[in-house]
């Protein structure tokens, strides 16, 4: 179960959006930020955004680095529930409780068969991976860390062809 709440970003997003259950609160900041740095949003954000909100949702987010508020967030499915800034440690504990409280083995099972998609995943997350990992070496993202040094909007001017796959 994770609780988010303040901005969620980088590994910490991975593992709130990875969890079994993850609980929101209204004013949670959830960010990939992958393109306004430069490099493509692999690893997690390639398998787990489409898988929980859909394809579209994800696009929008991923490519624009959009933030999602706690509400939204639940809305499009991105987060279990959305509860107010006071609520999340209690309704995270009363989950774990209730959670705890059933079978062990039917839940495993049923946690064991939901993750399927997420073990088909493995080529996708391979590739995201590896082209994240481009993007580190590449120019645009000097210019992204740049950018957010400065609090400034990126100028990603190289020509296109410079850049990589579609």
């Amino acid at each position: 179960i994770s609780a988010i709440r303040g901005p969620a970003v980088g590994a910490g997003l991975a593992v709130a959006l990875l969890c079994d259950i993850s609980i929101a609160v209204k004013s949670a900041r959830i960010i990939d930020g992958h393109t306004r740095l430069g490099v493509a949003a692999g690893d997690h954000a390639a398998i787990v955004w489409p898988l929980l909100c859909g394809m579209a949702k994800a696009k929008y987010y991923l490519l624009l680095c959009e933030t999602v508020r706690g509400e939204e967030a639940e809305r499009i499915g991105l987060v279990s529930r959305c509860v107010e800034d006071g609520e999340l440690d209690a309704t995270a504990l009363e989950v774990a409780i209730k959670l705890a409280s059933g079978s062990v083995t039917a839940i495993q099972w049923t946690k064991y068969t939901l993750n399927s998609w997420l073990r088909m995943a493995g080529p996708i997350f391979d590739s995201s991976a590896a082209l994240e990992m481009l993007g580190f070496s590449g120019p645009d993202v000097l210019e992204g860390l740049a950018s957010l040094r400065e609090k400034r909007a990126p100028d990603f001017s190289a020509p296109v062809s410079t850049r990589g796959p579609d």
